[in-house]
């Protein structure tokens, strides 16, 4: 077995390779830019070794500083996680010319299965079913417009060496197409270094599910079933599951066969994941193979049994698969969470900053499942602009689809994270959504359900009346505290009062509460009452209390007359006060919010790419104003209505905070 391994990636990846390699006894290398000097695969690892500056083509994707990382440190073979150099067919060579093992598949496999035009054909002239399309190369936004209309819209437009959801535009009209593969060549070229474009037909209400395959150097190959991962935005994974609730066993035994025979065909070995859209008939088609470790492995993991990591550290180092296709069963459900830092609030926009709080729910076993959390950051630590938004994958299991979800929606809620904006509230809304708990579920699942983008949830009545009864308990508490700490005169006289009204997202509760050694009474005014118990003390960000003989997990925070409290994907403001408060606040008037209409502001930190106007000309709703990058993501700026552009205020190349002004309109 190796001695060391350098793992050729950052973040949380780093981090889940490096954690069974420690347990397998294998010391670990890792590499860091400067933006990642203090990154936790930095603190994690053995050794570390500095590559360069922030930007990743300036450091994590120059081979040469990688290969210099490997001589310097006696690395003998390199896992390169996902990303990056993953499925770069030339860093997999250099690696066998120098004579470091790959931690992956052979180089002529990575250059079959990585590049997603020669996939395609592999795959239609091996006989599988593939999505219709042109896999040429195509010159120039024109001839992607006439390709388009060819095929038919809408189209996906797609690079070649993408993945991870970057390079990748659907498009519903000629203007979107001839955008879209602009965008999509800048994206390919920032992230893979390799700007080919192709274009597909755009399979409206497919599920995107993908088959895990894993093959030795002894001819061995099986599947270790499916991830659902339909809960995409943007073409990038929400929420993935294992198994997928819509495949029946006949599917799944077809689906996987056929992944490995793909595999077989271009001699792949190690981990890798083949995936395909499925239409309401369980019929599937081929979209492409990722020749790595997928993102989201933790669901596989979770209901196989199987370490992934260390399967392909074995396979690297020469053992046949330990296990056959009969021995490989389904065992339970697992979800994932992908958080990221964007803001749900702003049209999940980036987000930059120090996590000024990180605290994630205690991993292992619960009473009735597992909890994992794969993540790179900690707290204190900056998330960047220059890398994935993604902050941590937090992973639930349970024996069944509905006992991994309610695992995922206590998860959820004791996850605490500040300083940044992130999509949790967004994960805890799908959590709850019916369509999503039903299994009904399709690509198109966030367009459909959050067409106007994500405001937060609104809790139903029950679970709103749980959460007056919890604050009016809390408050209790919290006056109680101050009675005893305001004058010591007071302290003999002043009494708590029973009486109270809560209001929530614009639903007023008259409640009286009743307190004991135990816990408190609260009884609303239509005679019924919740019973609330806790060890909550006033500061404590997270109250865990029990309601009417129930679990309730808030976060929360004091606001005047009341607490902030967040819990399933709902953001609340919840007065607590007397009557007579109540009845006066009623008549305070509401701050307006500024007029922000004759401005383009920045909605987000980013990279201005291109300024499309000049000052002076007239623009029509709709037309693009600016190009502004964040996150390896360019994002077009459109104009809201028609108007002339008075002032420009940036220029390409500045770098923006949210709410810069852009320019100006008369």
């Amino acid at each position: 077995m190796f001695d060391k391994i350098l793992i050729a990636n950052r973040g949380e990846i780093a981090c889940r390779v490096i954690k069974t390699a420690r347990r397998m006894g294998i010391r670990t290398v890792a590499v860091y830019s400067d933006a990642d000097r203090n990154a936790l695969h930095v603190q994690m690892a053995d050794e570390a070794v500095h590559i360069g500056p922030p930007p990743a083509a300036q450091s994590y994707i120059v081979i040469d500083k990688i290969m210099a990382a490997i001589k310097a440190t006696g690395a003998q073979a390199v896992h390169p996680g996902y990303g990056f150099l993953s499925e770069n067919r030339s860093f997999a060579a250099a690696l066998e010319a120098a004579g470091v093992v790959f931690v992956g598949p052979p180089s002529p496999a990575i250059e079959a299965m990585g590049d997603k035009i020669t996939s395609k054909k592999i795959a239609q002239e091996a006989g599988v079913s593939t999505v219709p399309g042109y896999m040429g190369l195509i010159a120039d936004a024109d001839e992607a417009v006439k390709i388009s209309r060819e095929i038919g819209y809408p189209v996906m437009i797609k690079a070649s060496a993408g993945g991870g959801g970057k390079g990748m535009r659907i498009a519903w009209n000629d203007q979107e197409a001839a955008e879209g593969f602009q965008s999509s060549k800048n994206e390919a070229a920032a992230s893979f270094g390799d700007d080919r474009i192709f274009i597909e037909k755009f399979v409206t209400q497919p599920r995107h599910i993908e088959i895990q395959v894993l093959a030795d150097k002894h001819g061995n190959c099986v599947y270790l079933h499916e991830r659902e991962c339909s809960i995409q935005r943007r073409n990038q994974k929400v929420i993935e599951e294992a198994p997928s609730p819509f495949l029946d066993d006949a599917t799944r035994k077809a689906m996987g066969e056929q992944a490995c025979a793909l595999a077989k065909a271009v001699g792949y070995t190690s981990a890798g994941t083949v995936e395909f859209i499925v239409d309401g008939s369980r019929n599937f088609y081929f979209l492409e193979m990722n020749t790595r470790l997928q993102v989201e492995h933790p669901v596989t993991e979770l209901i196989t049994g199987v370490d992934l990591v260390e399967q392909m550290i074995r396979v690297a180092n020469g053992e046949p698969l330990p296990f056959k296709q009969e021995d490989l069963k389904i065992n339970g459900w697992a979800m994932e969470s992908r958080l990221y830092a964007e803001d749900p609030y702003r049209n999940f926009l980036p987000s930059i900053g120090r996590l000024t709080r990180y605290r994630p729910p205690v991993e292992g076993k619960t009473a009735t499942g597992i909890v994992r959390n794969d993540t790179g950051v900690y707290e204190g630590g900056e998330i960047s602009m220059f890398y994935d938004p993604m902050i941590a994958k937090l992973c639930t299991w349970g024996p069944t689809r509905a006992d991994a979800i309610e695992e995922m929606r206590l998860a959820l809620d004791t996850f605490e994270v500040e300083g940044i904006g992130h999509n949790l509230p967004f994960c805890s809304t799908v959590m709850d959504h019916p369509r999503f708990t039903s299994g009904n579920i399709t690509t198109a699942f966030i367009a459909e359900e959050f067409p106007d983008g994500f405001q937060g949830a609104v809790l139903p009545q029950d679970l709103l009346r749980r959460v007056a009864a919890a604050a009016a308990a809390m408050n209790r508490v919290a006056e109680i505290r101050r009675t005893r700490i305001s004058g010591t005169m007071d302290n003999h006289t002043r009494r708590v009062g029973d009486d109270w009204v809560i209001t929530a997202q614009g639903v007023s509760f008259a409640v009286t509460v009743k307190a004991d050694h135990d816990g408190s009474t609260v009884t609303f005014d239509d005679g019924t009452d919740l019973r609330v118990t806790s060890d909550w003390t006033p500061g404590q960000p997270l109250a865990r209390l029990t309601v009417g003989g129930e679990l309730l997990v808030i976060k929360t925070a004091k606001i005047p007359m009341g607490f902030r409290m967040r819990l399933r994907g709902a953001d609340l403001k919840v007065h607590v006060q007397t009557p007579r408060q109540k009845e006066l606040s009623g008549l305070m008037l509401e701050k307006a919010p500024p007029d922000t209409s004759k401005y383009l502001l920045c909605p987000m930190p980013g990279l201005v790419v291109k300024i499309a106007v000049e000052e002076g000309q007239e623009v029509q709703e709709g037309q693009a104003l600016a190009t502004v990058e964040a996150m390896k993501m360019e994002n077009i700026l459109k104009a809201e209505r028609k108007g002339v552009v008075k002032k420009i205020k940036a220029s390409a190349g500045a770098s923006l905070k949210v709410d810069d002004v852009i320019m100006e309109f008369e």
